[in-house]
């Protein structure tokens, strides 16, 4: 039974080596009409959302999106529109990890996208804004 338990075990190993070499070898970059299409909107929306990321107000979740993260940096006038772009971004960005995932023919692969492109964002987020770290807390960049 032991030896079967070992068996088992590295059989497990090979396939999660399997797995994220062929993880690895995801086109990120991949680009399709509906890709570009998404690119587009997100860019022109960033405009507006880039006053809301520097003050505050909005910030990158650990999960690959964007969250109001202080109603208070806002004014109440702003509020709606404030929810209305993050809305519309993490519309964008839901859409943008299926495309991505279904360009390199492996829908399967969308949360792991979503992971990696998490990871991007908060890389490239400039100083001063704010994001979630992996448990979830606010931080400053």
């Amino acid at each position: 039974m032991g030896t079967l338990n070992i068996a088992r075990g590295g059989c497990l190993a090979f396939l999660l080596l399997l797995a994220t070499s062929a993880w690895a070898q995801a086109n990120l970059e991949v680009n399709t009409p509906a890709i570009s299409a998404l690119q587009s909107s997100m860019q022109k929306r960033h405009s507006e959302l880039a006053a809301f990321y520097g003050n505050g107000a909005v910030g990158l979740t650990r999960d690959g999106f964007v969250a109001l993260r202080d109603a208070n940096a806002v004014s109440l006038a702003q509020r709606q529109q404030v929810n209305g772009l993050v809305a519309a971004e993490n519309q964008d960005r839901t859409a943008l990890y299926r495309e991505i995932a279904r360009a390199n023919g492996k829908p399967e692969w969308e949360n792991e996208i979503r992971t990696t492109f998490a990871q991007r964002w908060i890389d490239k987020a400039q100083g001063g804004w704010y994001f979630q770290n992996n448990a979830g807390a606010w931080t400053r960049k």
